[in-house]
């Protein structure tokens, strides 16, 4: 089955469709970040090519498969431009209308689709809450369907963007198309210091990268001791007190009481040498 991938938000998820067109000739129109107009769930929305086509089984994409309606013409193009615009606008007025109705809810961004036949609030709260009269106020302001959606902090922080601790642009708005679970084991597995202004991220969660490495950390610590096994050392025994996994680095208690840093590698050119 042949399928292009297409992405409506920059690292967005990517949604198969099928492109109508033979394989060759929609290798030669479905590119990468060609603009192509869809008929969705949601209604007629323009989105860009993520993946292009290739051929996948039957029990990878969801059925039916709806097809690519056409390419996204210039006409098209400024359509879409004119309904993030008017998008844009409309969020002081359904700002306005939240705290007309005192609704404990924090907008976060607006969408039309690309036919205009919905307009799509964004938003976070607390909990539940109770939308309908506002839906009707701003139904008969925008004169279209109104679509209220609640999202968590992590969806908050991949649609408003901004700069991480590591001073790059967040993972999330730029490049992570969908959110794995982050554990504090995975943390503590990193020997980070667990102070949560440390090792959170702009939504307030755990950071998406310790994810990154987490699976080489815990492949190097099952080849490392652990913490109070008894080890034999060029200086004689002692008791493994500490153990870094990222520089593979091993801290003992001599029988002195001394602490002493050893790297795992020299410790194991020692044993070798033991043996011989």
């Amino acid at each position: 089955m042949l399928v292009v991938g297409v992405r409506f938000r920059r690292a967005g998820k990517i949604y198969y469709f099928d492109p109508g067109t033979s394989p060759a000739e929609a290798e030669a129109l479905f590119r990468p970040g060609t603009g192509v107009i869809i008929e969705t769930i949601r209604g007629i929305e323009f989105g860009k090519v993520a993946v292009p086509p290739r051929e996948v089984g039957g029990e990878d994409v969801v059925q039916p498969l709806k097809k690519v309606l056409r390419l996204a013409s210039p006409e098209d193009l400024a359509i879409v431009a004119l309904n993030q615009q008017d998008a844009e606008r409309a969020l002081p007025l359904c700002a306005e209308r939240i705290r007309a109705h005192r609704l404990p809810m924090k907008l976060v961004d607006a969408e039309y689709t690309f036919d205009r036949a919905k307009l799509i609030f964004y938003f976070t709260a607390e909990g539940r809450v109770d939308f309908r009269a506002l839906v009707r106020d701003l139904a008969s302001i925008f004169r279209t369907r109104i679509e209220l959606r609640q999202i968590g902090v992590r969806d908050e922080a991949k649609m408003r963007g901004g700069l991480g601790p590591c001073g790059l642009p967040v993972c999330c708005a730029t490049w992570l198309a969908e959110f794995q679970p982050i554990t504090i084991k995975m943390a503590k597995d990193q020997s980070l210091v667990l102070n949560p202004s440390k090792i959170s991220g702009l939504c307030g969660r755990l950071m998406c990268c310790l994810r990154y490495e987490h699976e080489q950390y815990e492949a190097t610590r099952e080849t490392l001791p652990i913490v109070g096994e008894e080890i034999l050392t060029p200086l004689g025994e002692g008791e493994v007190v500490e153990v870094g996994a990222e520089g593979r680095t091993v801290v003992a208690r001599l029988r002195d009481g001394r602490m002493q840093v050893f790297s795992w590698d020299s410790l194991l050119e020692f044993w070798n040498s033991q043996l011989q």
